[in-house]
């Protein structure tokens, strides 16, 4: 086998392997935070920088991509055969279009954030959620509404484009189902998880 042929080969699955996987867990915040601690530590952030409850951004992401790195929408298809490009342009973790991501990298001075980073994800999703807030009065812990802004867009919410998608609604109210599941459970670890590794390892020595 020649190198090159040997690269093509290996390279594909070294990607495969650096890929974050999605928690074991996803529907448990405690679970998704004590396997994943970076994504707390990222959450948290996010929480702290635009006061954003961490369960929202959590499930929206799960809502998105269902915490899938890599996640992308559905192909076309030219002649329903011959796949001709996606759906939309959204991406990663968030599911962000390029118009709105690009906002936020420009305007968020975050330039070289990433659709598939967790930390930048979520910092976008927050950044959103405020400038929802700012625009459209509707406040951080609600997330019904939040959402509705983050599907249709802000000129879309004043528009009320949701009411003739009573799908769309009925995620909406999904997603507000699970911020308060996961809030619920955080109330229950948040202790712990702010003490870090150590006091978990202790505990169960």
């Amino acid at each position: 086998m020649t190198r090159f042929a040997y690269a093509a080969v290996v390279l594909p699955l070294v990607l495969t392997g650096c890929a974050t996987s999605p928690p074991a867990n996803p529907n448990d915040i405690c679970e998704i935070f004590r396997e994943k601690s970076d994504w707390f530590k990222a959450a948290k952030a996010t929480e702290e920088k635009w006061g954003v409850p961490i369960q929202v951004p959590l499930s929206i992401i799960y809502q998105e991509s269902s915490f899938k790195q890599d996640a992308l929408p559905p192909r076309k298809y030219l002649l329903w055969v011959i796949p001709w490009g996606r759906v939309s342009t959204a991406a990663g973790y968030p599911q962000a279009k390029d118009e709105v991501w690009g906002d936020y990298q420009r305007k968020g001075d975050n330039y070289w954030a990433s659709r598939t980073n967790f930390a930048d994800a979520t910092d976008f999703i927050g950044w959103y959620m405020d400038q929802t807030t700012r625009v459209n009065g509707v406040t951080k812990q609600d997330a019904y509404r939040q959402y509705l802004n983050y599907h249709e867009g802000w000129g879309g919410y004043r528009r009320q484009t949701y009411t003739a998608k009573p799908w769309l609604q009925t995620v909406a109210m999904k997603v507000q189902s699970r911020s308060s599941l996961y809030g619920q459970q955080y109330a229950g670890c948040r202790e712990e998880l702010n003490r870090g590794f150590w006091s978990r390892f202790w505990n169960w020595l």
